[in-house]
């Protein structure tokens, strides 16, 4: 439990907006006469001026009982609720002469029965011929795309893949790379026809085109559409010489039947030929799997690629990391069989028990994992429902200070959004809300540039099935008291008495000013020099 929240004391050192600004302020000390150091040095300064330095914090929402989550990706709520620690013991406690480290490598004597028992199941679970289990979802992209495309492939991947994928591909012997439009069916369709005219070893079906993309995007919160794409790429490419990769880090645990991602939830496990989950994210747990048929499995695996490198005009490469401690599988064990039918799990035998599992979440409420995947998406159609029903909302959308870019998938089809809604105001106000919301006790992670393009920062909202109505409904009052709250500013006719910020931001920015800090939506006004 942590202790009751005060606002003001964001502002202290070890407190997450302290950290976040503050570390960006350069360091007062005397240059180091290394080379090496100095390096290091000049490189971390440019980042802070850039105030795209990021650095290890305390987290307000684990930190004060009164403080709302709306940026963790504890989605299910396992974390939270205590369950997985209960289950974890447990199933280790059954388990208590295995060794808990590592030998080794599992290329070199440091395979457990244990973790292949979980790899079997997990396939199973998903439809899979079998599956293989990484130390994360980053290092499995990372395997993914550096052991599987041959030369003379041609990748084409979504304009918006996760960075892991990026670097996989980057490193990857295929001969070709192309992007296509986020989402853009018909984009899609465009670059494939290109390259299949333009490749007679894909025509002839000597080569592949491999496609990637996720199943949510978890910058922007919409859902693949997947069928579509498939759908596009089976027309195209009859000979089934295009085939997909698919991400489901952020769908898994919270799409399809029992929570096994996007693709089984269409009904896709045999058109897909590679599927990545990851085990940080909803299950609460850490690694990555990915799930696929036994000879692409095998063959990635004697590969050993997961970072090559050249000499002499050869690939070569490190051994692959799949060695994994006990206690890191069993962790990821007992997260991915949890949605298993929605009842409770004999971990250890992999058998479904006759009652339901029960998660105690906010308020001592009690949901099953059926309930749990249900509530997120109910208090996403809550939130989203709030509004767009508010009285202020036409004229906030209007006027630009208060945009929903999922809104207009979400009443097309409640189902093409996922469990994270991204706010956007004008990008000069993003700060502005965003510390309006922390202020008032609501914990949402602002996105900017790097990690999105420049002009493109929003405010990321992510909800879990711990949230209650009554917390999403106190946030909808907080983002229109802050509507408001700009109203008045901008319509203010006395410019001499106008305020230039709004009331949060005030604070905050008086507190850099004394700090000698800069940035994050910061008037010149406001500077000391």
């Amino acid at each position: 439990m942590g202790e009751a929240y005060d606002p003001t004391t964001i502002f202290s050192p070890s407190r997450e907006l302290a950290a976040r600004i503050g570390n960006q302020k350069p360091r007062q000390k005397t240059i180091p006469s290394s080379s090496f150091y100095r390096n290091l040095e000049d490189a971390l300064e440019v980042k802070k001026k850039s105030h795209t330095f990021y650095s290890i914090q305390q987290n307000l929402w684990q930190a004060a009982e009164s403080t709302v989550d709306f940026i963790s990706n504890d989605i299910l709520s396992f974390g939270t609720s205590g369950i997985l620690k209960t289950e974890y013991l447990k199933e280790l406690s059954r388990y208590d002469q295995h060794n808990p480290g590592a030998p080794g490598s599992r290329l070199a004597e440091g395979n457990y029965a244990y973790i292949e028992e979980t790899e079997q199941h997990i396939a199973k679970f998903h439809g899979a011929e079998t599956a293989l289990l990484l130390a994360s979802g980053f290092e499995a992209n990372v395997a993914i795309w550096t052991s599987i495309p041959r030369p003379g492939d041609v990748i084409l991947y979504d304009t918006l893949v996760h960075a892991s994928t990026h670097e996989g591909i980057d490193q990857s012997l295929a001969g070709e790379r192309e992007s296509f439009a986020h989402n853009d069916i018909e984009d899609f369709r465009r670059i494939l026809t290109w390259i299949i005219e333009s490749n007679p070893l894909i025509q002839r079906g000597a080569r592949s085109v491999l496609v990637a993309v996720e199943s949510v995007y978890s910058m922007d919160g919409d859902v693949c559409p997947l069928q579509e794409l498939v759908d596009a790429a089976k027309e195209l490419a009859p000979s089934g010489c295009v085939q997909f990769v698919v991400d489901e880090a952020h769908s898994n645990g919270i799409y399809g039947p029992q929570g096994k991602g996007l693709v089984c939830a269409l009904g896709l496990e045999k058109e897909v030929a590679i599927v990545m989950h990851s085990y940080g994210k909803a299950l609460s747990s850490r690694g990555g799997m990915y799930l696929t048929a036994y000879i692409r499995a095998m063959y990635t695996h004697s590969q050993n690629s997961c970072h090559p490198w050249k000499r002499d005009n050869q690939i070569y490469a490190p051994e692959l990391r799949t060695n994994h401690h006990i206690h890191d599988c069993t962790f990821i064990r007992i997260g991915s069989t949890y949605p298993n039918r929605i009842q409770a799990v004999r971990v250890g035998s992999w058998k479904t028990g006759n009652h339901s599992l029960h998660i105690n979440v906010q308020g001592d409420r009690s949901l099953t994992l059926y309930k749990a995947q249900a509530q997120v998406h109910d208090l996403v159609d809550f939130f989203l429902q709030s509004i767009i029903s508010h009285p202020l909302w036409e004229c906030a959308e209007q006027t630009g200070l208060l945009a929903i870019p999922l809104l207009k998938d979400w009443e097309g089809s409640p189902t093409a959004t996922s469990h994270i809604i991204t706010i956007r105001t004008r990008q000069q106000y993003t700060y502005w809300l965003y510390f309006h919301l922390l202020l008032d006790g609501y914990c949402v992670f602002p996105v900017e540039h790097p990690v999105v393009a420049k002009g493109e920062s929003r405010l990321k909202v992510t909800f879990h099935a711990g949230n209650t109505e009554e917390q999403v409904s106190g946030m909808v009052t907080s983002i229109f008291a802050w509507i408001q709250e700009m109203m008045e500013i901008e319509g203010s006719q006395d410019h001499a008495q106008r305020i230039s910020v709004s009331q949060a931001a005030h604070k905050v920015y008086t507190w850099m000013a004394h700090e000698g800090l800069t940035g994050f939506g910061m008037p010149a006004s406001m500077v000391r020099y």
